[in-house]
């Protein structure tokens, strides 16, 4: 067995491979980049190595960097984690020839299946369904517009090297084919130092649906079921969980013998994931095989009882498979949802910054199922521009799907996070949808349910008296401590009922409060409750969150204190409560409305990047829809276009600048 195994890579899943490397007594060595210095990863690693500037390609892409590292610590394993060099086949044969084992699959397997155009035809080779698309890469845009007429649109462009979403785009014409073709191309070069793209149907309505395989350097290879991926923004899969709720036995076995089959053909012989789409009536054609561990590989963990990371371990040394294919089980149910730094009511544009507050519930029981958090940062850390946004995935698993959503719900209650924004409120909002808690997902699912983009959800009645009994409670406790001289709360010498109206967008929702006892009290809200509600919690002035029972039904909510009121959030809605008198709420209502500033004449940057390219200029006549500049975020790009026909009257950018959030770029007469 490995002494020790340094990881090449960051963030959570380096936390991830050092929790498993302890489990079993392997020292670690983690490298880190300027941006990095302070991470949780290497605080918790046994050593750790400088590798360079934040940027990837000085850095985690520096192959020559790590290397180094490996001589300087005497590593002899190296785990590569995912994206990053984990599926550069010139890493591992670096590794070899000095020694140094790779946890991974074989080299063999690595060219096999990170070339997208080898792929493809290797797997229709060893029977695996495969869609129509054209042969080889495409090498120009006009090429790519031929290629897409003769197949017909839709179609998917897409890098051959790579994934995790970066350097795809779907085109249903000859203009989104030319556009995405640069865009494709542009975004596979800085991902993945590779640019060739190809070019196949897309299919419409698809599930993705994937096979997670496991195979040993003794010819042994096992499928360990499926994962369904299918609720995905711009090609990055938001939630994932297992098994899928759309798949047969019959069709399961199908898949998993091609993933099979597949594998033995490239003699795999470590963690890997086959993907493939799913049509309607259960068709499935491969996509592609990620030659490393996936993101989303607690789902698989928790319904099989393995850890992956410990299985390729294992595997790398030589270790023959404890297990065969009749002792793959499906014991419940996980659904991931993967917790970013981003901003859901701007259209999920990266909102990187420090975590001034973050407050995750604890693992372990929750509701009905368990809890699992997989994370690589801490409250005061940054998110950097330079990686990927990722704050934590959350996990929640079940008996059953519905209790899987259910603790995973809740966990999103109880989460906070301050300082930047994240696409929490969305994901609760997700979750809470019927046609995904029926499993009626697909991979347009975001688009088709939010057409307009995410704006939060419209309340239950359930929400607006949680939200205004709690309110309401820390309003009297505010009160009641502001009165005391010592600034402590105030004992509850004799109930007193109290009438308040809470204010809540443009609702008023009156509430009748009586102070009972420490963190109890008596709630009606005429309209909402029939008869008068228990309320029992622990919060104090201070808490980020709220979580009580009403009536005995536990709920938590994202509460702040504001200049006026209070911000709350619950699930997908969220709203600022006034908790005032009768008398001042009518005064309320005839404040004055705040007009908004006029920005129709501004282009203002939606997210802090670099401007890639500019491709107007001053005096120019632009027409609505015409891209003005591209904006770099998160290794992705973002085609910024006028909102309406103007000319062009300045513009205060140019390619290779960095802007921040809400920084003026272009100017219109």
């Amino acid at each position: 067995m490995f002494k020790k195994i340094l990881i090449a890579n960051r963030g959570e899943i380096a936390v991830r491979v050092i929790k498993t490397c302890r489990k079993l007594g392997i020292a670690t060595v983690a490298v880190y980049s300027e941006a990095d210095a302070d991470s949780l990863a290497i605080e918790m690693a046994d050593e750790a190595v400088f590798i360079g500037p934040p940027p990837p390609g000085e850095s985690y892409l520096r192959m020559d960097a790590i290397l180094d590292a490996i001589k300087q610590t005497g590593a002899d394993a190296v785990h590569p984690g995912f994206g990053f060099l984990s599926e550069n086949a010139a890493f591992p044969k670096a590794l070899e020839e000095i020694g140094v084992a790779w946890i991974g699959p074989n080299v063999n397997a690595i060219d096999a299946m990170g070339d997208k155009i080898r792929s493809k035809q290797l797997a229709a080779k060893a029977g695996v369904s495969t869609i129509p698309g054209a042969d080889g890469e495409i090498s120009d845009a006009e090429t790519a517009v031929a290629a897409a007429n003769a197949i017909g649109y839709p179609v998917m462009l897409k890098a051959s090297a790579g994934g995790g979403g970066k350097g795809m785009r779907i085109a249903h014409n000859e203009t989104e084919a030319r556009e995405g073709f640069t865009a494709a191309r542009n975004e596979a070069k800085t991902s993945f130092g590779d640019d060739r793209i190809l070019i196949e149907k897309f299919i419409e309505e698809p599930r993705h649906i994937e096979i997670q395989v496991l195979g040993d350097k003794h010819g042994n290879v096992v499928y360990l079921n499926e994962r369904e991926c299918s609720v995905q923004r711009r090609n990055q899969k938001v939630l994932e969980e297992a098994p899928s709720p759309f798949l047969d036995k019959k069709t399961r076995e199908a898949m998993g013998a091609q993933a099979v089959s597949l594998s033995a053909a490239v003699d795999y012989d470590s963690a890997g994931t086959v993907e493939f789409i799913v049509d309607k009536n259960r068709n499935f054609y491969f996509l592609e095989m990620n030659t490393r561990l996936q993101v989303e590989h607690p789902v698989t963990e928790l319904i099989c009882g393995l850890d992956l990371v410990e299985q390729m371990i294992l595997s790398a040394a030589g270790e023959k498979l404890s297990i065969s294919q009749r002792d793959v089980g499906i014991d419940g149910w996980a659904v991931e949802a993967r917790l970013y730094a981003e901003d859901p009511y701007r259209g999920f544009l990266p909102s990187i910054g420090r975590l001034k507050r973050f407050i995750e519930p604890a693992e372990g029981p929750l509701g009905k199922g368990e809890l699992r958090i997989d994370s690589g940062v801490r409250e005061g850390d940054e998110i950097s521009l330079f990686y990927d946004p990722m704050i934590a995935k959350v996990i929640g698993y079940g008996k059953t799907r519905e209790d899987a959503i259910d603790t995973l719900a809740a966990a999103m209650d109880r989460l906070h996070v301050e300082g930047l924004q994240s696409n929490a409120p969305f994901l609760s909002a997700v979750l809470d949808e019927a046609d995904f808690r029926s499993g009626r997902i697909h991979t347009g699912y975001i688009p088709e349910h939010f057409p307009e983009g995410f704006n939060g959800t419209r309340p239950r009645d359930e929400q607006l008296i949680y939200m205004a009994s709690a309110a309401a409670y820390m309003h009297e406790m505010l009160t009641r401590r502001a009165g005391q001289t010592s600034g402590r709360v105030a004992e509850i010498a004799q109930p007193e009922t109290r009438e308040w109206i809470v204010l809540m967008d443009e609702r008023r929702v009156p509430v009748e409060i009586t102070m009972t006892g420490e963190g109890e009290a008596q709630i009606w809200s005429p309209g909402l409750t029939q008869e008068r509600q228990t309320l029992s919690t622990a919060w104090t002035p201070g808490c980020s969150l709220f979580e009580a029972s009403l009536n005995g039904q536990d709920f938590s909510l994202e509460a702040s204190t504001r200049t006026e009121g209070f911000a709350l959030r619950h699930r997908g809605y969220a709203a600022t409560a006034v908790v005032c008198t009768p008398r001042a709420a009518e005064l309320h209502a005839l404040l004055p409305v705040k007009e908004k500033a006029d920005t129709a004449k501004l282009v203002i940057s939606p997210m802090p990047g670099l401007i890639v390219s500019v491709d107007v200029e001053t005096g120019q006549e632009v027409k609505a829809g015409e891209a003005l500049l591209v904006v770099e975020a998160m290794k992705m790009e973002n085609v910024i276009r006028a909102e309406k026909d103007g000319v062009i009257k300045s513009i205060n950018v140019e390619a290779g600048a960095s802007v921040a959030a809400d920084e003026l770029m272009i100017e219109f007469e």
